[in-house]
């Protein structure tokens, strides 16, 4: 299963337990499946539609809530006020914050794996929102973005960077999936 056995989840909560080698086995199942090429998004894609066209913090502006995106609510960002902590992922766009391009939960519930292997800086990366995939800290570790239901708020930043091994599942890791438009 896809869920997390310990959460009360339905098809409408994001996909949870997955590495991410999972992820990528499944967007080449549903590559397949569809005859569409699906993959991760790269790294600067995913910062890119989690802006959505600010500079701020988060795309909510210089600071984020519980009512804006689920993350541990017991702390804050900026002049923020203490909200609820939900303690699980909770439905996708249950919050009815999307933000300025539509997207939902770009900013918690879960943190997001996408096709770039970890760099501990931006120092020789693509300029082009290409997958940097050579010249890593660690080969094998993998960029999760986003932050989740168990974070603080800093982590929900849209420049906010996690990594973690490839193989790695926890209740807080999900991904996004990007469709190839062909001309």
């Amino acid at each position: 299963s896809w869920r997390d056995p310990g959460f009360a989840q339905t098809d409408a909560h994001p996909v949870t337990c997955v590495s991410w080698n999972d992820a990528k086995e499944y967007v080449a199942w549903l590559s397949k499946t569809t005859g569409q090429p699906y993959r991760l998004l790269s790294e600067a894609e995913w910062e890119y539609a989690a802006r959505a066209g600010t500079s701020t913090p988060f795309s909510t502006g210089s600071t984020i809530t519980t009512k804006q995106a689920n993350f541990d609510g017991n702390f804050t960002y900026g002049s923020s006020t203490k909200g609820e902590y939900r303690a699980k992922t909770i439905e996708v766009g249950s919050l009815k914050s999307p933000n300025a391009f539509g997207l939902h939960d770009m900013h918690g519930n879960v943190w997001e794996w996408v096709e770039d292997c970890w760099i501990d800086s931006y120092k020789g990366a693509p300029s082009d929102a290409s997958v940097r995939t050579t010249a890593c800290t660690d080969s094998n570790a993998r960029v999760l973005r986003g932050g989740s239901w168990y974070d603080y708020p800093r982590n929900l930043r849209s420049a906010g960077r996690n990594w973690v091994e490839p193989d790695y599942r926890f209740n807080n890791r999900g991904f996004r999936v990007a469709r190839v438009l062909l001309r």
